[in-house]
């Protein structure tokens, strides 16, 4: 069983930034999330897109936001389930809490902070009849390991930054990477189109536009797919389909914790510390909800460092904590690294 401090529901940016203040607390924490990387939409949906209300950073690419966040947690040294989805909480009699994933990882945990941004995500599915029997058989909706198509014959299908990146990737991992889209244009970054394109040039991606796939072919697993093109459909072998759509959110299991929800989203019952109906349990970000709510980051980014605050006197009501800014009291990582102003140095004049 993995035990903390703090367990943090959803890894995107404000559960990655819950880690950093929960840290300067000299409190420990462990994220769940069900997709395969930390960052959430940021990392999944949108990486290359830039976010323009990050203070300090009049422009910064999603992805990057993510990997800034990972930098200034390092130190901390959180732990991580990720590709889990979070299913069940268990009250114990102490007060702390027991949350098991879908795959049976049990975690303990002091307090619970539910930080998933819209909710657990979900892929969009195309319209195939017969897609769910082709499921881990052929069929995948994430990548989680692109070593499952070295040397593969590889379809994807979609015209946003994943099914453009990806294909991008698995040109150099793949045996043959075939790229299906409905139209001629695409949604991704302008630069990850132009590589497409070279790559196409290059021989390396098979470029099918506009097309969309049809039907799927096989017996016990995925053997081809039928592509309809120009009003025609034609029959292509392969290995793997994935179907690269985005992803749609939904709250999941966690509706069924007894939390009180309001359109969908949890609802806390103030803003001194974003505290749910369920005392221990917390939900900061995007999935909750109070009167004069923003979903922003940045709102996330404020709900986390006065959630950890809260989540410190609970843990230890009989301490005082004494807050001193950063700048005084350096920050002290978990891994016995310090980050520090340099000391003035003070000379006597005689």
């Amino acid at each position: 069983m993995i035990k903390t401090d703090i367990l943090i529901i959803g890894a995107g940016p404000t559960g990655l930034f819950t880690v950093f203040e929960a840290g300067l607390l000299k409190l420990k924490c462990h994220l769940i999330d069900a997709l395969p990387q930390p960052g959430g939409q940021c990392s999944e949906i949108y990486p290359k897109k830039p976010i323009y209300d990050i203070p300090g950073f009049p422009e910064v690419l999603a992805g990057d936001l993510v990997s800034n966040l990972m930098k200034q947690i390092e130190s901390f040294e959180p732990g991580f389930t990720l590709g889990e989805r979070a299913e069940t909480i268990e009250k114990q009699e102490d007060e702390t809490f027991i949350v098991t994933t879908n795959k049976g990882t049990k975690h303990h945990a002091k307090v619970v902070a539910i930080a998933g941004g819209l909710g657990s995500f979900e892929p969009r599915k195309p319209q195939l009849e017969n897609i769910t029997d082709y499921e881990d058989k052929g069929v995948e909706y994430i990548i989680r390991d692109p070593e499952l198509y070295r040397n593969k014959r590889v379809a994807i299908a979609g015209g946003g930054d994943s099914a453009l990146d990806w294909s991008i990737f698995l040109a150099d991992v793949a045996s043959e990477v075939t790229l299906i889209h409905r139209r001629n244009e695409f949604r991704g970054a302008l630069d990850s189109v132009e590589k497409v394109e070279e790559l196409k040039k290059a021989g390396k991606i098979n470029l099918v536009t506009p097309a969309e796939v049809t039907g799927l072919n096989g017996k016990e697993k995925l053997e081809s797919i039928t592509i309809k093109r120009d009003g025609e459909e034609f029959i292509q072998e392969l290995d793997h389909f994935i179907p690269l759509f985005g992803l749609s959110p939904k709250l999941g299991p966690i509706a069924n914790w007894g939390l009180e929800i309001e359109k969908n989203a949890i609802k806390v019952d103030n803003t001194l510390d974003y505290q749910t109906n369920i005392p221990g349990v917390y939900a900061i970000g995007d999935v909750n909800t109070y009167p004069g709510k923003l979903k922003l980051i940045l709102c996330g980014f404020h709900e986390a460092t006065l959630m950890c605050q809260s989540a410190y006197k609970r843990i230890f009501p009989d301490k005082k904590y004494v807050m001193k800014y950063t700048t005084v009291s350096g920050v002290d990582g978990f891994d016995g690294s310090r980050k520090e102003a340099e000391k003035a140095v003070v000379k006597s004049i005689n």
